[in-house]
């Protein structure tokens, strides 16, 4: 029933954390991954969302899925999104794929919830076991070297894309550069090039940048999350960019849809959308 949480055995929890970390440091922080994937974006603890996620695209190991980032803080159920995402992670590493957001992070979690629903329903000690799991996630994906996917964004810093394979892990969040960028950057259709972004970290960037990335790097399509759109998805710089939103009506507080886009062997991406309950306010 939506709404009822589902209280796990913290050593289950516990046990669980660390069988991810293992998996997540012994794949790459840059995930080279294969089509047919869906692509789901932010969930924000919207656990019943998530399941109505899965119905959609078929519950794993029915169908790949490649998730980019904000699992927690904001819904009400982020423990339960968390640990179900962490529990198919475990069971289907191969199959079954978790990008970082920006809210996976120590400082993020520590303000915006998942802090406060770990100290009530568990303890401290387990938020801070989770925080380490999430230092050690994959922080980018590239699909048959095509679709190039991260949490927020593209980065200055971003040369050739073996830098982030290179990336040490476990790290934190830094305030600046690559990491910061991929996980905290926007798009914005009014600049071009780089500029400083309003959320005080990180940069927006223009179409052009998006262009000459993709130019650069043989690539069609740059595909992330990080920000609410109302139709769950939105394209940006001639359909070279796309924004997937998989929350519906996020935080209660917006009437936005949430979707996800299933890749299929061909490349050719489709949309299922969520459809927001209007009214829910």
């Amino acid at each position: 029933k939506p709404g009822k949480l589902v209280n796990i055995p913290e050593v289950q929890v516990k046990g669980l954390c660390t069988a991810v970390r293992q998996i997540f440091l012994d794949q790459n922080a840059l995930l080279e991954l294969e089509a047919p994937l869906k692509i789901c974006g932010d969930v924000h603890g919207q656990y019943h969302d998530l399941l109505r996620l899965f119905e959609y695209g078929g519950f794993p190991p029915e169908s790949n899925y490649l998730f980019l980032g904000d699992y927690v803080d904001r819904g009400k159920q982020s423990l339960e999104t968390i640990t179900l995402l962490f529990a198919y992670k475990a069971k289907f590493p191969e199959n079954f794929f978790l990008l970082r957001g920006n809210h996976e992070c120590a400082s993020i979690t520590r303000i915006y919830g998942f802090y406060d629903e770990c100290k009530r329903r568990y303890n401290i000690k387990l938020w801070k076991q989770f925080c380490d799991v999430f230092n050690c996630m994959p922080v980018c994906a590239i699909i048959d070297e095509k679709i190039i996917c991260m949490h927020g964004g593209l980065s200055p810093e971003i040369s050739n894309t073996d830098q982030i394979k290179k990336l040490v892990r476990p790290t934190d969040v830094p305030d600046t550069g690559l990491i910061c960028d991929l996980l905290w950057a926007d798009p914005d259709k009014d600049i071009a090039g780089w500029a400083e972004n309003d959320r005080g970290v990180s940069f927006i960037f223009g179409p052009d940048v998006v262009t000459s990335f993709l130019q650069k790097h043989d690539m069609d399509l740059v595909c992330r999350a990080h920000q609410v759109v109302e139709d769950g998805y939105e394209f940006f710089a001639k359909r070279q960019l796309i924004t997937l939103f998989s929350a519906p009506n996020y935080c209660g507080e917006f009437d936005n849809a949430g979707a996800m886009m299933s890749i299929d062997e061909t490349l050719m991406c489709s949309f299922k959308v969520l459809k927001p309950v209007k009214g829910k306010k």
